[in-house]
Order: structure tokens, then C-alpha cells, then sequence
């Protein structure tokens, strides 16, 4: 039945696109972030529907779209030059063939991100988009709420909608993303006007941004708990009553924190001392590899480079032994081959300091663009330009939730990311189209001076 209802919304949506141009844009987001071709089975898997969106999505703007006042922002300039150089660096990865496999997936990412933009030129296609990844973000997350709230988490036990790790279905990534999405749908429950505001849709959304949290309960990321701190701390700036939100947010967690299972109360005390946990000192481990790989490779080693690391390391246990003793047992530990677990080291590992000097420059630059907007318009509280401060603010709030997030996972490439991106630079570029629509004030000519007569 799931495999039938899936395959009909699918067929549905790209055949919506037909007559609205734009609905491919959505349909192609939907399919990337949810991925029904993992969920489903049949049609679904063998069909390219990422691909036929894709297409669809570009043919459609180049036959239809109006396309007066296109410009390519610095933003878009810096996507170009990252998309180049990874391109280039998979030409001589370490190791061609793994390589292959991930460009196949990386350059849609980036390609989408710059064309983004160019379809978003109006309130209501901003609002659609931001509308469909929380959505579709929610799909995946409401679900694995219920099954945490059943008893069903655990570090890698949750099971949301497929059983894959990898994607938006790892643990720490999603719930790095489903931190992101929160001051988005708090932000659609404000200003929307596809769902207008009411209690209906209020409830909606505080019920996602409960699901979103339960996703590092679920999940025992201990990622997800840092990206909550990281939004709770963000979130000071934007709250009209500080003290209040300070009260409510400690209350919330004095209640919360009783209620919460004992492994992942023991798995986040591992903060504080990574070398009591093997996987958080296989994190130190591989960045310090990555570090020393770097000084003798520093354009990185492509794609997948992590493959060729050995690591070594202890691992320190201290156990009770009784008359107030402490046993303190060191364990040695040698693997290879393991993940960087933190977008900046994957960066500065594949693509080398020009790529990681790049994408911080593409984020950065959100950042700054961002807080730009935001306080041009903070106290425009028109019907036509009151959304758009507080768009800002929750973009920037998810941009920085994902680069706090990014350092403890791997998420450079993670295409709901550059969604973010291509979604800022479209806020971007309505500003300046409204500012070089709006009607300049009139000046008056300034009187012509006669020139004085020469003295004698």
C-alpha cells in the first residue's frame, strides 16, 4: 500500500510540474531530501526520478520563466568555483572509482544550489520551498518521534523510514537537520500564506519542532544535543521577552531531563571526555590524521580520500574498584579506513585548503548576508516586507545550527544544505529586485551658479 501511494504522489507531483513549471523545483527537492525510491520498491527504483525532476525542473525555466533581472550573485560565483574544483579533484582522487560514486550525487547538489535562485522570484515561491523541506524533513522525523516515544531509539536502533544509514537516515545527520528545519517552521506558522496562520497550523508546527528534538533523544546523537544548545542560545536574539523564554527554556528542561532514558544520559556525559568513548576518540583520531595527510596533500586527495587512514589510539575506562580506588584501564585501538565525522576535516581532506577555504567562504557569506537583511528590514513591518527579516533570521539560525553540527558529522555535501543556500540566495535576490523596482524619490535639480565677474 506504502509502495502504491508513494509511487501515485510521485507520478502526481512531476505531472503537476506539466502545467505549473515550478512544481518540478518542489517535486525535486521532495525527492531528494525524503528519497521515496529508497522507501519504495519497484517503479520507484527503477525509474531516475531525481533525474526527470531535475530536467524537468531546468527545461521548464528555460522554456517558461520569466527571466528579466537574472543575476548571477558572488554566492552562485563561489558554488560555480566549488563545483569546478571538486570536479577536478575527482579527475585525480586517490580513489577513482569511490570518487565517481559520490561526484554522481555532489554535482546535482551544487547545480540545483545555483539554480535555485533563478526560480525563486516571487513571496509565494520563496514560502513554497521552505514549506516543502520542512515537510518533507518532517516526514522523516515525525515518524521516528513516535517510535522514540514508544521506546523505539537507541544509538543506531531507531529505525525511521528506511532501514539505511546513510543520507538524512544517519542518526547525527538527521538530527543536525531536523535542528535546522525548527526556526523554519516556526517561521511558516508565523508568516505563511500557502497555510494562513491559525491554531491549526501553530499546532502543526510545534508539533514537527517536537519531533525535531525528539530526534537526538531518539537517535542519541550527541550532535543533535549540541545543534538544540546551539538554537536555544540563537534564539535569545529573536524573542521579544528574554527572561521569559530563559524561564520557560529551563523549566522545559528541569521536566525534560528526568524523563529522559539512561543510555542517552550516559552517552552525552561521553562530552565531556571523549576518551572513555571509542567512537568520539576515533573523531580525534581521524582529524588528527587528516591534519598530517594535509601538510603532504594540500589540494586533498579527492573523494573519499578517508579510505586510505590508519588510526591508532587509546581509550581510557575508569572503574570503581571499592575503598574510594579508581581502576583506570587503557585500552588500545587500531582501525582503518573510517569516516571523517566532521564536514570541515572531510573538506580539508578531499578537496584540500583551497576547497575548505571555499565552502567556509560560501558559508560565511550566508552568514553575513543574512544579518545584512535582517537588520534592513527589522523594523519593516509592512504586509509586503514584514516576513522578510525574521526569513532571515531563521535562515541564519539554520546556517549556523549546520556549521556547529557540521563539525562533529559529515555533511559538506549534504544536498538539504545547499537547499539552504540556494534558498538564501533567492531571499537575496527578491530584496534587490524589489529594491531596484521600488520608485526612486525625486530630487530637484540644483540651480545653475552664474559665474562671478573677474575683479579688475
Amino acid at each position: 500500500m506504502l509502495n502504491l501511494f508513494l509511487t501515485a504522489f510521485v507520478a502526481a507531483f512531476l505531472a503537476a510540474g506539466v502545467r505549473r513549471p515550478f512544481l518540478f523545483v518542489l517535486a525535486y527537492a521532495y525527492i531528494d531530501i525524503v528519497a521515496p525510491q529508497k522507501v519504495s520498491w519497484g517503479f520507484l527504483q527503477v525509474i531516475p526520478i531525481s533525474l526527470l525532476a531535475f530536467m524537468g525542473a531546468v527545461t521548464a525555466w528555460a522554456v517558461a520563466e520569466n527571466k528579466d533581472g537574472i543575476r548571477f550573485s558572488p554566492r552562485q560565483c563561489v558554488l560555480l568555483l566549488l563545483l569546478i574544483y571538486c570536479g577536478l579533484s575527482t579527475r585525480t582522487a586517490d580513489f577513482p572509482e569511490e570518487a565517481l560514486v559520490k561526484w554522481d550525487w555532489v554535482w546535482k547538489a551544487l547545480v540545483f544550489a545555483m539554480f535555485l535562485p533563478l526560480t525563486l522570484r516571487t513571496r509565494l515561491r520563496i514560502e513554497a520551498l521552505t514549506l516543502i523541506m520542512v515537510l518533507s524533513v518532517g516526514v522523516i522525523v515525525i515518524g521516528g518521534g513516535i517510535k522514540t516515544l514508544a521506546g523505539g531509539g537507541g544509538y543506531g536502533e531507531l529505525k525511521l523510514l528506511v532501514n539505511d544509514n546513510t543520507g538524512l537516515y544517519e542518526g547525527s545527520i538527521i538530527s543536525t537537520v531536523a535542528v535546522c528545519v525548527m526556526p523554519l517552521a516556526l517561521w511558516l506558522a508565523r508568516f505563511g500564506t500557502i497555510f494562513k496562520p491559525g491554531w491549526l497550523v501553530w499546532l502543526f508546527a510545534l508539533g514537527i519542532c517536537f519531533a525535531c528534538l525528539l530526534m537526538p533523544v531518539g537517535t542519541q546523537a550527541r550532535t543533535g544535543l549540541i545543534c538544540v544548545a546551539v538554537l536555544v542560545v540563537m534564539m535569545l536574539r529573536s524573542v521579544k521577552r528574554r527572561m521569559l523564554y530563559i524561564g520557560v527554556m529551563g523549566a522545559l528542561a528541569l521536566i525534560a531531563v528526568p524523563l529522559l532514558p539512561q543510555s542517552f544520559t550516559e552517552r552525552m556525559n561521553t562530552i565531556r571526555n571523549h576518551q572513555s568513548d571509542q567512537s568520539a576518540s576515533t573523531r580525534v583520531a581521524v582529524w588528527q590524521w587528516t591534519i598530517e595527510y594535509a601538510k603532504t596533500h594540500p589540494f586533498g586527495g579527492g573523494f573519499e580520500a578517508y579510505r586510505q587512514n590508519v588510526l591508532s589510539y587509546d581509550t581510557v575506562q575508569a572503574e570503581n574498584a571499592g575503598d574510594n580506588n579508581t581502576a583506570i584501564e587503557t585500552q588500545r585501538i587500531e582501525e582503518r579506513g573510517r569516516a571523517y565525522h566532521s564536514s570541515y576535516f572531510e573538506m580539508l581532506g578531499e578537496q584540500g585548503y583551497p576547497g575548505l577555504a571555499l565552502w567556509l567562504l560560501l558559508h560565511i557569506l550566508g552568514v553575513v548576508h543574512m544579518e545584512v537583511i535582517r537588520r534592513t528590514y527589522a523594523k519593516d513591518t509592512s504586509s509586503e516586507l514584514g516576513w522578510v527579516t525574521p526569513l532571515a533570521d531563521a535562515l541564519q539560525q539554520a546556517q549556523i545550527v549546520y556549521l556547529f553540527g557540521g563539525a562533529f558529522v559529515g555533511i559538506a555535501f549534504q544536498p538539504f544544505c545547499y537547499m539552504l543556500v540556494g534558498l538564501q540566495c533567492g531571499l537575496s535576490a527578491y530584496i534587490g529586485r524589489v529594491k531596484r523596482a521600488a520608485p526612486q524619490p525625486f530630487r530637484a535639480p540644483r540651480p545653475a551658479t552664474t559665474p562671478r565677474p573677474a575683479s579688475a
